[in-house]
Order: C-alpha cells, then structure tokens, then sequence
C-alpha cells in the first residue's frame, strides 16, 4: 500500500479507508490504490459504493476534510482514474446487486466524461488523445509535495503515469477508438529511443530519471508499452531505482537528488520526492519485471527471493 498505515473504517452506513490513523483521512488516491490489495471484493466494492456520489465534474475527491463543514478537495488528477481501475478489478471478483453496480459504472463513466469535455487545474483530454493537466502552482499528481508555496515536483502537463492510467481507463470502457489514438500518441510523444525510457512528463528537455514510468509496463491492468522497450524500460528502472524497500523517486545521478530524508517539515518535504524510497511502487515493478519475462514460474520465483523476501523482511522495523 502507499500509506503506510491503512485501516478500514465507517464512514456513516458505509465504508473508505483511512490513509494513515490517526493523523490521515480518507484519501482518494491513497484509498484506490490501496484497496484492490487491502480489501477482499465485498469490502472494495462498500468502498466503492461509499464514493460513488462523490463524483463533481468527472473528479473525485483527493480527501474527506476532518470537519463535515469543510468543502472536500478535489486537487488530484489520478485519484479519478485509480477509481476506474479499481472498479474494474472489483466487479471482477464480485457479483453485485444491479443497482450497485449501475452506481460504480455511473461514476466512472462520469469520471471519463468529464476528464473528456474538461474540468478543473486544466484537466482536459487533448487534441492528440492524452491527458493533459495542471496549472502553475499545482502539484496533481502523488508527487504532490510542496515546501511552503513552492510546488516541488509541479509536474505540469502530460505526465507519464497519468497517460498510462488515462489509456486503462478508456480501454476498461471499451472506448477503443479514443484508447488507440492516444496510445500512438503514447508512443510517439514518450519513448525516447537513444535513452531507453520514457519521459516523467511530454516535455523533451525533461531528463529527469524517475519510476512514475514504471506503470507503463506493470501495476495496471493494461500494458502501455510492451515488447524490447518495456524490457528495456524495466532494466533501467532495476538498475537506477530500485533497493530492497521500493524505488527511488529520482535517479542519484540527478542533479537534485536528496539523498537523505530529514530535517523540519520544510526540509522533508522538499526531498519527499526527489530520491526518497516509496514501498508502495515495488508492487508495480514486480509486475512489470515479470511481464517482461513471460510471467514464467522460474522468473516468479526469482522475484520472490529477490524483491518481495527483502522487503517483508523489514515490514515491521
């Protein structure tokens, strides 16, 4: 899970998650993610279910304000779309009541619509298929820390794991013709052949290293990019990013890596994403590095010696 402290809880007759207890509510993108692993179907679908009205102008909701006075934030531009993929993944595994069901379908196709037509910070589908987002000053995406007024990772446009949610999305609705157009343009405006890797964001002058292209390849349903270049991709990411207890936000040899996460708030959040290790990513490099192996019995069990032993080795330092 991304949170590293994740509790169900009663949200009035229904359910959510509680992104870190008890400091955290409930979190949009901390909750769809977590919740296709944390909760059997029956509890996903409660959640699911619990969030479904919540959706204003195809966006749902990043967190719950701790006061039933506050207006809730809608400052996320991939919480949406991991409500898609985890309504998905939920029905799968679960029969529900028709009515349940049509309000799960109604949200996301209302998600979907109205990232389409356009919404808030920018959000629009572009000319070009992809997903474009954010404003000056915003940070939308889970790298969303700031340092007092300062976006540290802005991230302002297209960026990469964004368009791999977007095309899952519109594949998972069936939406076929509007998911080939941006995959071509996936291709096309991401991979860069001499390097070996997708860019972090459309932006050809961006050279920054980071593992947010990692979902390309796994932890979704869909891969977006298959073939040599996700091997090589992954090879990469194993390379610069990965240590026994997740990947690296930023590649050390990156000219604004922090190496160490310490110091005041201020100092903390100014590193939060530029080098700090994050668990919640191994799950989608596992996946990844396996689909480019054929998903085979010898590389699953290599990847259990390799990457999930270590890691729950230190589960509970």
């Amino acid at each position: 899970d991304r949170a590293s402290r994740a509790y169900v809880v009663r949200r009035g007759t229904g359910k959510t998650i509680v992104a870190g207890y008890p400091w955290f509510s409930d979190w949009g993108r901390d909750t769809f993610i977590a919740v296709r692993g944390l909760c059997g179907p029956k509890t996903a679908a409660a959640i699911l279910l619990q969030w479904s009205d919540a959706v204003s102008q195809g966006m749902l909701p990043n967190c719950f304000p701790d006061s039933p006075d506050a207006t809730p934030e809608y400052n996320s531009v991939d919480a949406s779309l991991w409500y898609v993929i985890a309504a998905y993944e939920t029905m799968r595994r679960v029969m529900l009541k028709r009515e349940d069901r049509r309000r799960i379908v109604a949200a996301a196709t209302a998600i979907l619509d109205g990232y389409t037509a356009g919404t808030r910070y920018g959000i629009h589908r572009d000319s070009d298929g992809l997903l474009a987002a954010g404003e000056p000053g915003t940070q939308l995406t889970w790298m969303d820390a700031r340092a007092g007024d300062y976006a540290v990772t802005p991230r302002v446009g297209k960026p990469v794991e964004i368009q791999a949610l977007w095309l899952n999305a519109l594949k998972l609705a069936g939406r076929e013709e509007e998911f080939a157009r941006g995959h071509e343009a996936f291709y096309a405006t991401f991979w860069n052949e001499s390097r070996g890797y997708l860019l972090d964001v459309a932006d050809p002058n961006d050279d920054s290293f980071r593992p947010n292209q990692i979902f390309a390849v796994g932890g979704l349903p869909f891969p977006v990019l298959a073939g040599q270049q996700a091997r090589r991709l992954v090879d990469a990411v194993e390379k610069r990013l990965l240590t026994p207890l997740g990947l690296r936000t930023l590649a050390p040899d990156s000219p604004e890596y922090a190496p160490h996460y310490r110091g005041g708030p201020l100092e903390r959040d100014a590193q939060y994403h530029q080098g700090t290790v994050w668990p919640w990513l191994m799950g989608a490099f596992v996946e990844a590095w396996l689909r480019v192996r054929g998903d085979t019995a010898e590389a699953k069990q290599e990847a259990r010696l390799r990457f999930l032993d270590p890691l729950r080795a230190r589960l509970e330092e």
